[in-house]
């Protein structure tokens, strides 16, 4: 059967058929890196929503450095949730001289409470190098199940963009309710991190 809307513009639709489901993403809080040593989310992360997701918006490091995180079950007194997670990158070169994709066995964890890479690879720190990309951490309220999460974030570093997948999971059965992102050494020079709930 055909169902063919009465109206001919989005505009005119005043409602949404019964069985079409709402949902989105709500925008509970941002930050803005500015010679930042870490940036921390201590609020917001709770049981209102399943999912949380970061976005990642032109972040730019003191230092030719990696982006890591962590996970707290404290409120941000400690960031150090035991992780198990994997890596892998696709990387090309503005000149076509170089590509490939790669497991990164040195970037993952097994069993570790260490800061969690966000990229398998550096960040440059040219004028017009920085990292974007989004970060999911799914059900962190849950005292049943571990802490899933997912990220994928595109970066440029001395002419190579390098795209890198990032998973793993959380192994603690207690709330997660803060999460850290900083740079393996220096600061976040600039960048906005945004924080969203997923309904």
């Amino acid at each position: 059967m055909i169902i063919t809307a009465n109206n001919n513009s989005l505009a005119n639709i005043t409602e949404l058929p019964s069985s079409i489901i709402g949902g989105g993403m709500t925008l509970i809080s941002e930050q803005t890196a500015s010679g930042s040593a870490t940036i921390n989310f201590t609020s917001g992360i709770d049981s209102t929503y399943d999912s949380y997701v970061f976005k990642f918006i032109n972040i730019h490091p003191s230092a030719n450095e990696l982006f890591e995180f962590n996970l707290s079950t404290d409120s941000g007194s400690n960031y150090n949730v035991t992780k198990t997670t994997t890596v892998f990158n696709a990387y090309h070169n503005e000149s076509d001289s170089g590509a490939g994709v790669q497991y990164r066995d040195g970037d993952d964890l097994a069993q570790s409470t260490n800061f969690q890479y966000l990229a398998g690879g550096r960040i440059g720190i040219g004028n017009d190098e920085a990292l974007c990309g989004t970060f999911q951490l799914f059900n962190p309220s849950s005292t049943t199940f571990v802490k899933h999460f997912i990220a994928t974030t595109s970066r440029l570093e001395n002419a190579y963009e390098g795209n890198s997948f990032i998973a793993g999971y959380g192994n603690t059965v207690s709330a997660v309710n803060a999460v850290r992102f900083k740079m393996t050494s220096g600061n976040i020079d600039s960048g906005v991190i945004k924080l969203y709930g997923v309904s």
